[in-house]
C-alpha cells in the first residue's frame, strides 16, 4: 500500500478538480478552497497554465496538499514533479504510464473503469484507484460490488459526483474521499467569486461528518 497517497486521500473528503485558464486566478482559488477545508487540490493538466499555477500554488500556500490531474504519460509525470506536484491523478491507467510512475516513485492515482482494469493496476501495484467515469460507469452500485471481491481497493471516485449525490459516495467503506469541481466550476472561477466557491467548499468539507 502506498501510505502516502492514502494519507492524501484520507485528508479531506472532497477533492477539487480544477481547471484553471488563467493563471492569475491560480492563487486565489486555491486559497478560498484549502481556507475552507478543502486541502487537497487537483489541478488538471487542461490548459496552458497548469504547470505553472501548480508551481505558484505550491509557493503561496504551503500548507496546500497540490496535486496535477489528466497525467497521460511520462513527460507528464516528470513535468508535474518538477513543478512539485504531491500526487498525479490520470484518467486511465496504461502499463506504461503505470511503470512509469513506479520508476519517478511518484504518488499516481490511476483511473479505472471495470473490475479487470482494477485488478490489473493491484498487479502492479496500485491499490488506490480513481474510478471515473464514476456515474457512467456504475457508481456507487458499482462500487458496492467491487468491494466484496476487492475489499483491499480503495476508490476516490470522479466524473458526475455533484453535492447531491456526493455523500451517497462518502457513505462507502472503500471510498476514501470523490473527485469535483461543483465547488470551483468555471462560471464561479471565471468570474472570481471567491466568496461563494469558499461557501461551497465548506459545505463539501462537512460532507465525512453527515455521510459516516
Amino acid at each position: 500500500m502506498n501510505q502516502k497517497l492514502d494519507q492524501i486521500l484520507r485528508t479531506a473528503p472532497v477533492m477539487p478538480v480544477m481547471v484553471i485558464e488563467h493563471l492569475s486566478d491560480a492563487v486565489p482559488l486555491a486559497r478560498a478552497l484549502v481556507d475552507s477545508g478543502l486541502c487537497v487540490l487537483e489541478i488538471t493538466l487542461r490548459t496552458a497554465c497548469a504547470i505553472d499555477a501548480i508551481r505558484e500554488i505550491r509557493q503561496a500556500l504551503p500548507q496546500a496538499i497540490v496535486g496535477a490531474g489528466t497525467v497521460l504519460n511520462e513527460n507528464d509525470i516528470q513535468r508535474c514533479l518538477d513543478a512539485g506536484a504531491e500526487f498525479l491523478v490520470s484518467p486511465g491507467a496504461t502499463d506504461n504510464l503505470l511503470q512509469a510512475a513506479k520508476q519517478f516513485r511518484a504518488n499516481l492515482l490511476p483511473g479505472v473503469a471495470t473490475v479487470s482494469e482494477a485488478m490489473r493496476a493491484a498487479e502492479l501495484g496500485f491499490e488506490h484507484l480513481k474510478l471515473f467515469p464514476a456515474e457512467a460507469v456504475g457508481g456507487v452500485a458499482l462500487l458496492k460490488s467491487i468491494a466484496g471481491p476487492l475489499p483491499h481497493m480503495k476508490f476516490c471516485p470522479t466524473g458526475g459526483i455533484s453535492v447531491n449525490n456526493a455523500a451517497s459516495y462518502l457513505a462507502l467503506d472503500n471510498v476514501l474521499c470523490i473527485g469535483g469541481s461543483w465547488m470551483a466550476g468555471k462560471e464561479l472561477v471565471n468570474t472570481q467569486q471567491w466568496d461563494r466557491i469558499a461557501e461551497l467548499a465548506r459545505a463539501a468539507a462537512a460532507l465525512r461528518s453527515t455521510s459516516k
